[in-house]
């Protein structure tokens, strides 16, 4: 009898032991009994001891069945696995969960999935596409089944159901079954590199210092301006190493950014783009973790999850807009993509490129220190001129629609050259407030204690932090006057006062409330680059990394909220944002320009911005962090617990304080609200710990854990650990 430790996904922060006949490998999915449950685990060892030695060896429950015949988690990544649930002290079941396509994760095979394939049938063999000459789309799925069969749902999709079906009617043509055969390397046989620029002289720095970095582990930091061609080096720097037969791992940061990224890499290299993200089905995304285990796949392009893609011969990792937030997982597993792509690319022991404009500050201080080899483009390609960047005072100004009157001159002007005038406002909505214009009564979500959003064209209330939705009142709860009026400015009010402003002049607004859907937001960035619109209205989905030759002017209408927030990083994420939104301006042959439109004209983070730029900037709040003792000069790790009875919560982190403070190790601060007090009807508190150092703080935090699971208030409120924290909401 075998004794086999098996990862369960429950939310306990330990392995459980089974039995099993025979040894099990380690990564090898099995069905296991879990109280009246049956759960799909993972093996993570089996134990090399008598039975003698195993504690209530008699009582131990039997694996049920064994789903696969070669470990699904194997060699990197389980190690991976471990490191995780060790640095994030979470739960090894819901690790290796969350490391697994969803298919996976109920059960299902992981063997490649049959899949019905257009071919030719012996008759078709023997036809010549000259015979179809009067049906063009029949003709062309024809020959393009000559080279070989098609995937029928995707011949059907580039040549139309309809010629599909005639040519399977004529005989021409059949559709079976077929269980895809994934070989390793085979996108081998179509790359060729396209015709290329010629690299400037920083662009050519870079690209020799990643080349030397090849079949080794090394950290890179591409610190170039927006526009100044980072994507072109990521091209050149890999391609050696695809012609070495070697795959390549790209994190972006949005699902917006995808489409225009891999068309950009197929359209260079001839290959097929794995492409992982939210928006594709389980099967779809099961069928590129299969191929890219397989090594049929040399490029997989994805989002944050997309680091626990399995490489069968990887040759670089490359996190594209490394500074950005949606890198953090927020709740579950709270990880960061950055930080697993560098113990990842360690493990495999492969370069690491982190790209961005505006990079996070944790990662430019391991640059400046010589963690990381620091490589930086100064200029943007192709000549194109970097945007002048303004304050705009709107104080005793007149404003329409939440714009002054002096920036509405300013983009009367670019509109009347014909360029684009891209607006930015950070509210979707219509207005982040609904009141009574008699007695001032707030209409507010009960559950969050926050106002109320109008969303105006669906004529209701929503509420940002919860998704709650009610209708729109028709009078006042408080006084019952009728007349209610809104308060602040968001995208959709932004949007009809531009209607009114400008007449004649196409407008597009792309926030979350118009961008749902499958291709919306790729179909509407198509259409800008058409010059389809002249007015862009929008919030941060604009700012992230998109390529806009015809936008001259970018106009910021509020920034005023961020200069004042509690969070230390507020300044920092308001940097990071404006020189992006700078960024989409003049990036071709026109000139570009920004105005933030500010009542704290003089706030010297703004000065410093427009005059200096983020580089200076962040190297400045680099040292006042390092002053005050904040990241990225200590360890951070936070202790959040909600309930709906505010007095559980703050007491629970009392008594998890005294356990820590026991130790006399670590600084804590806290407990306090979070920045949002109140979501979903629960009140939610945090307790800070710090550390000069990580080692300290990890083993405080470990060694503090079975006291904190103890606690009376432990099972009655909801409580977790968020290492290495960037949002304190």
């Amino acid at each position: 009898m075998a004794f086999i430790q098996v990862a369960v996904p429950v939310p306990l922060r330990q392995l459980f032991t089974y039995t099993h006949t025979n040894a099990i490998r380690a990564g090898v999915r099995v069905v296991v009994p879990f109280g009246p449950r049956k759960l799909v685990g993972v093996v993570v060892e089996t134990l090399q001891k008598p039975e003698s030695e195993i504690e209530n060896s008699d009582k131990l429950k039997a694996i049920e069945s064994v789903l696969d015949d070669s470990p699904v988690i194997d060699g990197v990544l389980l190690k991976m696995a471990q490191w995780l649930w060790q640095y994030y002290h979470h739960a090894p079941g819901e690790v290796l969960h969350a490391m697994l396509p969803v298919l996976l994760r109920k059960g299902e095979s992981a063997a490649p999935t049959p899949q019905d394939m257009l071919m030719l049938t012996e008759e078709g063999k023997q036809t010549t596409a000259d015979t179809l000459s009067r049906a063009r789309k029949q003709q062309a799925c024809f020959s393009a089944m000559a080279g070989g069969a098609l995937l029928a749902s995707q011949a059907r999709k580039q040549y139309g159901a309809p010629a599909v079906k005639a040519l399977v009617e004529k005989s021409l043509a059949s559709i079976e079954e077929v269980a895809p055969e994934f070989k390793s390397g085979s996108w081998l046989a179509s790359l060729s590199v396209s015709e290329k620029p010629v690299p400037d002289t920083e662009q050519s720095v870079a690209i020799a210092a990643l080349n030397r970095q090849q079949s080794n582990f090394a950290v890179s930091l591409l610190e170039g301006v927006t526009g100044s061609g980072k994507t072109e080096v990521y091209l050149q720097a890999i391609e050696p190493l695809l012609r070495d037969g070697k795959q390549v791992l790209i994190l972006v940061p949005e699902i917006g950014l995808t489409p225009q990224t891999v068309s950009r890499f197929e359209k260079r290299f001839s290959i097929v783009v794995g492409v992982l993200h939210s928006q594709l089905s389980d099967k779809e995304r099961l069928q590129v973790w299969q191929r890219a285990k397989a090594g049929e796949l040399g490029i997989i392009i994805g989002t944050r999850s997309a680091i626990f893609t399995p490489l069968h011969n990887p040759g670089m990792l490359i996190v594209d807009e490394e500074h950005d937030e949606s890198f953090k997982q927020q709740d579950g597993l709270r990880y960061h993509a950055r930080d697993l792509a560098a113990m990842r690319a360690k493990q495999h022991n492969i370069p690491l490129l982190l790209g961005s404009a505006t990079p996070a500050l944790e990662t430019l201080n391991n640059a400046l220190s010589g963690r990381y080899a620091h490589l930086q483009l100064t200029k943007r390609a192709g000549g194109a001129k970097s945007t002048h960047q303004h304050v705009l005072d709107a104080r005793d100004q007149p404003i329409h629609y939440g714009i002054s009157q002096g920036l509405l001159t300013i983009m009367r002007q670019h509109i009347n050259a014909g360029n684009q005038v891209l607006v930015f406002v950070n509210r979707r909505g219509y207005a982040p407030a609904l009141l009574c214009h008699h007695c001032g009564e707030t209409v507010m979500c009960k559950r969050c204690d926050r106002p109320y959003t109008v969303h105006k064209a669906q004529n209701r209330l929503q509420c940002h932090h919860c998704g709650g939705m009610r209708s729109m009142p028709s009078n006042c709860e408080a006084c019952h006057h009728n007349e209610l009026v809104t308060a602040g400015t968001g995208t959709e009010q932004v949007e009809q006062g531009l209607a009114s402003l400008f007449p004649g002049v196409k407008q597009v607004r792309i926030d979350s409330d118009t961008v749902r859907g499958k291709d919306k937001l790729h179909q509407t960035l198509d259409a800008i680059n058409r010059q389809e619109y002249q007015l862009l209205v929008g919030t941060q989905i604009l700012s992230k990394g998109h390529h806009f030759p015809h936008v001259t002017l970018v106009a910021v209408l509020d920034c005023d909220g961020a200069l004042f927030s509690a969070d230390f990083r507020a300044p920092e994420k308001l940097a990071q944002l404006v020189t992006q939104l700078a960024g989409r301006a003049g990036r071709a042959s026109k000139p570009g320009e920004m105005w933030l439109q500010t009542h704290n004209p003089h706030h010297p983070l703004l000065q410093d911005l427009v005059h200096n730029g983020y580089g200076h900037f962040a190297r400045h709040a680099l040292m006042e962090r390092k002053a005050a003792g904040l990241p990225p000069f200590i360890s951070q790790f936070v202790i959040r617990a909600e309930a709906t009875d505010s007095s559980l919560a703050y007491r629970f982190l009392q008594d998890s304080k005294q356990v820590f403070l026991q130790q006399h190790a670590i600084e804590l601060n806290g407990p306090f609200p979070c920045l949002i007090e109140k979501r979903q009807g629960r009140f939610r508190f945090m307790l800070v710990c710090s550390h000069e150092k990580r080692a300290p703080l990890h083993n405080a935090l470990r060694l503090a854990l079975p006291f904190l699971q103890a606690l009376p208030q432990a099972m009655k409120v909801r409580w977790s650990i968020d290492i290495d924290p960037t949002d304190f909401s």
